[in-house]
């Protein structure tokens, strides 16, 4: 385990709940850290508590009447607007308090990490991405990703590389920071063709002085693991080595599962694990270690988000687990009470995560993403976006 890498974790992040039928389910939250702490990831890790931001801090990206609103719906549905009293954001009692503590979260791992009692951090709770500067989007009040990287600016770092793999666009921070240099935002996401928000071209670029510095890789529908794969390493790897930033923020959402009954992605919970071992490894490459994840979104809350993030969660603790390892007798007992899913009795799927590299000739589905994408930002950086060496 590295001595420099903490876990943000609060039971009181489950009071983000936005009701019983809904898809963000804050059980996903529970079952994952009791996963990890039976398989003994947390062995040994006092989590760090967060306490609500302060709305100066949630002010960093949102303007003043959307706090407003958000404070005031509960007891004034009728008077909100903002996106919030809707399917996908219905109000709820506490909603800014929870929102809030969820920033908190975030800004927390920021400053362990700024203030250098950390090299790493992660708050599964976090990655709330698509929340706009005056309105609740996707499931999102407040945007805790941004937040956190709009802090970090002014602590200490102008180079700030973000990077979303979740299944739908990470449009709130890409729009937060669309014309800042200072912050390279990259998302992998399913084709926004075939999936909400509809955005995530790779003609989104970045405007002004950010010109390049916004990075889209829209996946088709099916693309599995080693499809997956593939594009990120066609991509991510050089975008981060010619920036050069001082943090990687990760948005690690697992609604790219083929499981996942809101999208249509086919990765497994190996090529989540992959992939957050690659982040690892590019934060150490280009980033000096340092490293903030989150979470985001994810919906197979009983078989697929507990193992992924409980990966992730290892994953940053240099606590890897092994895909053979067993499920634990005592999670499954609790998590058979919740659900008549069957459960998974190890901690993979056990899919190949092997890709053949971008530029090979092979001729992937996921080829006319990754030159669309190289194409519209690499000459940007001096990067040659036909040559497979970049």
């Amino acid at each position: 385990m590295s001595p420099r890498a903490a876990v943000v974790w609060t039971p009181r992040f489950l009071t983000y709940d936005l009701g019983d039928d809904h898809p963000l389910d804050p059980v996903r939250l529970d079952l994952t850290m009791r996963l990890a702490t039976e398989l003994g990831v947390l062995d040994g890790i006092t989590p760090l508590e967060p306490t609500q931001a302060p709305d100066t801090e949630v002010m960093r990206i949102h303007v003043p009447s959307y706090l407003t609103a958000v404070k005031t719906a509960p007891e004034a549905p009728y008077r909100v607007g903002h996106g919030l009293g809707t399917e996908d954001n219905p109000i709820f009692m506490g909603m800014h308090e929870a929102s809030a503590l969820v920033c908190g979260g975030s800004l927390l791992a920021a400053r362990e990490i700024a203030e250098g009692r950390a090299d790493r951090a992660v708050t599964i709770a976090g990655g709330l991405h698509h929340a706009m500067a005056d309105h609740a989007s996707g499931f999102c009040v407040y945007n805790d990703c941004a937040v956190a990287i709009s802090w970090l600016l002014d602590h200490g770092f102008d180079r700030i590389a973000y990077v979303d793999v979740d299944v739908h666009h990470g449009d709130g921070v890409q729009a937060a920071f669309y014309t800042d240099p200072r912050v390279l935002t990259i998302s992998l996401h399913q084709h926004p063709l075939t999936l909400w928000p509809g955005t995530g071209w790779p003609g989104e670029y970045g405007g002004a002085d950010g010109a390049g510095y916004a990075v889209n890789v829209p996946l088709p529908p099916g693309t599995g693991d080693s499809g997956w794969l593939r594009a990120f390493n066609a991509v991510v790897p050089s975008l981060l080595g010619a920036f050069r930033p001082q943090i990687l923020v990760t948005q690690c959402g697992v609604d790219t599962h083929a499981e996942d009954p809101l999208a249509n992605l086919g990765l497994s919970v190996d090529g989540h694990r992959e992939i957050y071992r690659r982040l690892r490894e590019l934060a150490a490459e280009t980033a000096g270690g340092k490293w903030l994840a989150t979470g985001g979104g994810g919906y197979g809350l009983f078989r697929v988000v507990p193992r992924s993030w409980t990966h992730l969660i290892a994953t940053v603790l240099d606590r890897d687990i092994d895909g053979g390892q067993a499920v634990p007798p005592g999670w499954t007992a609790h998590t058979e009470g919740l659900t008549g899913q069957q459960l998974p009795t190890t901690m993979t799927d056990g899919h190949d995560t092997r890709f053949a590299p971008w530029g090979d000739g092979a001729g992937e589905r996921v080829d006319t993403a990754v030159l669309d994408a190289r194409r519209a930002v690499f000459p940007l950086h001096g990067l040659d976006p036909d040559d497979p060496r970049d």
